[in-house]
């Protein structure tokens, strides 16, 4: 099979297109022919500096696709379902293998490249704001890099669960296309501070849960945007910026809580999580949800995908199509 493969990490120019082995799948998993890859932000950090677990690496999370293969102690999957997958690499190509327990079937009249990019982003979004965030009707949220695919999935479902949401996005057009996802108050983080912002919004109050996927010097201001018994979940390091100390200590005067999440974890823990993305898929699928696919890109242009992504232009998902 063809894949996007590098043998040392990097910019993404160290993309080759070249001819690797075929995967094959354990007995707990399956193989599936990749139609639409969706692009993570994982896959750029990996790219960028993330482990290889053989040269050449085959990167990437998240594909979509038809099943060509099960192993033998696969029972909820037949060759010639449609599938989408999530495995820590491998995506980037034109067949991949992943665990059943991390793979959903795509229901009949659910289209397959908005399903390729649910599981990892509105997965993520939506046990950042309930399971673990606690967001309730009436609360204010704060999404930061609302321009991405965790963050249009998590306007997306605060607004629909009734609550206010503010985002961070790098301008005033891409926060502008947010507004039609729910999105009450953009906030532009090149040219207003964010943390003045969100209090001058909340009348000085502060924000109830603040979802930063950023880290580094966002994630430790996130803290000073908190109200009274205001919660921040960590999800990421998209800020691509050094990691520093976090200094809580002021957190516990106003009765504030701090949670790192990480879905895979979730996912390998029981099956409440596989559930939940289940129905995000449905949810999209019957139009509750909207799947933001922003371009998409051949296999082979990898490196000007994972560029343009960089670019800070793209409003939701990036997909790479075989």
């Amino acid at each position: 099979m063809r894949a996007a493969v590098y043998h040392e990490t990097g910019s993404p120019d160290v993309f080759r297109y070249e001819e690797v082995p075929d995967p094959t799948p354990g007995r707990h998993e399956i193989r599936i022919a990749v139609e639409a890859v969706s692009i993570e932000g994982g896959d750029t950090l990996n790219r960028l500096g993330g482990a290889m677990t053989s040269p050449p690496h085959v990167v990437g999370y998240q594909a979509a696709g038809t099943v060509v293969e099960v192993g033998e102690a696969v029972t909820s999957f037949a060759v010639g379902d449609r599938a989408v997958t999530v495995a820590p690499d491998g995506s980037h190509a034109e067949q991949r293998v992943a665990g059943e327990t991390f793979s959903w079937k795509i229901p009949d009249g659910v289209d397959l490249m908005d399903a390729a990019i649910v599981p990892v982003a509105y997965g993520t979004a939506h046990d950042c704001l309930f399971e673990f965030g606690g967001l309730q009707e009436g609360q204010t949220v704060l999404v930061h890099a609302g321009a991405g695919g965790v963050g249009v999935g998590a306007i997306q479902m605060a607004a629909r669960a009734g609550a206010r949401v503010l985002a961070t996005a790098s301008s005033d057009e891409r926060l502008e296309r947010l507004v039609e996802l729910g999105l009450d108050h953009g906030i532009n983080y090149r040219t207003h501070d964010f943390v003045a912002e969100a209090r001058r919004l909340t009348d000085g109050r502060g924000v109830d849960l603040v979802v930063d996927s950023v880290g580094g010097e966002t994630l430790q201001r996130s803290l000073e945007a908190l109200g009274y018994r205001g919660r921040v979940v960590s999800v990421g390091d998209a800020g691509r910026g050094p990691k520093e100390p976090l200094d809580v200590s002021a957190m516990r005067q106003s009765n504030q809580s701090f949670v790192g999440y990480f879905l895979g974890a979730e996912l390998a823990s029981g099956t409440r999580a596989h559930a939940m993305v289940a129905g995000l898929i449905d949810d999209v699928g019957a139009g509750r949800l909207r799947a933001v696919i922003d371009r998409t890109f051949r296999l082979e242009e990898a490196a000007e995908a994972h560029a343009y992504i960089e670019s800070r232009q793209a409003l939701g998902r990036v997909v790479l199509v075989p």
